[in-house]
């Protein structure tokens, strides 16, 4: 019984530590360096002079258009969904029937029933969410018809706790706009998340694991 105490606290503590980093729907690299000089003389060229890799148009401002390009992600996510259900009915029955003769004296010529019975029910629901900022993404892919494959993380760490937000998606490089920005709203396929690991998260994960264990004690 001593050793079983002991495992059941060790685990404990394992998980409760364990579980206090945050899980991620962006699976993917968060970030992606530039083609090095080498690569670039590696790569097939397009002609004497013109190379894609390091194509700039002379009259637009600097915008990002390879792996390893930076520009800044403006988030301005807003959602809300409502939802109402209502429903009611109502049911009513009768019955009579005739008393025998020698009976009506005691209960009277017809014998009746009657029942009714109404219900009514309803149901509102209403969720909303807001999610703004600014953050700065990485290209990390450019596809074949010129779109670009983004994602970032921005970490900041407060106190006794850290705040991770992650992005990932795909951008028309038509809708960068002027000072390199890109609207959260423009981007497909879109991940967005705001997920913290600060004490209050680890109490709440410590508190779970603990209960478990404690169930197991014989005190």
């Amino acid at each position: 019984m001593k050793y079983a105490i002991i495992i059941a606290a060790a685990a404990a503590v394992a998980l409760s530590g364990c579980m206090t980093t945050p899980t991620s729907i962006v699976q993917m690299p968060m970030s992606a360096r530039p083609l090095t000089s080498a690569q670039l003389q590696a790569a097939p060229t397009n002609g004497a002079i013109y190379q894609n890799a390091a194509f700039r148009p002379i009259f637009e401002d600097r915008r990002a258009r390879q792996v390893g390009d930076v520009l800044t992600l403006v988030i301005t996510e807003k959602t809300s969904a409502v939802k109402a259900g209502a429903s009611s009915g109502n049911k009513s029955g009768s019955v009579s029937a005739s008393v025998p003769h020698p009976l009506q004296s005691t209960f009277g010529a017809t014998l009746a029933a009657n029942n009714a019975s109404k219900y009514a029910d309803g149901d509102n629901q209403s969720a909303s969410n807001t999610f703004t900022g600014t953050m700065g993404v990485t290209v990390v892919e450019v596809l074949s018809n010129g779109n670009l494959i983004v994602a970032g993380e921005k970490q900041v760490a407060m106190n006794k706790g850290v705040e991770f937000i992650r992005f990932s998606g795909m951008i028309n490089p038509d809708n960068i706009a002027t000072g390199n920005t890109v609207q959260s709203t423009a981007v497909a396929d879109a991940k967005v998340e705001y997920r913290t690991n600060s004490q209050i998260d680890r109490a709440e994960m410590t508190s779970m694991a603990s209960r478990f264990f404690q169930s197991l004690l014989p005190f």
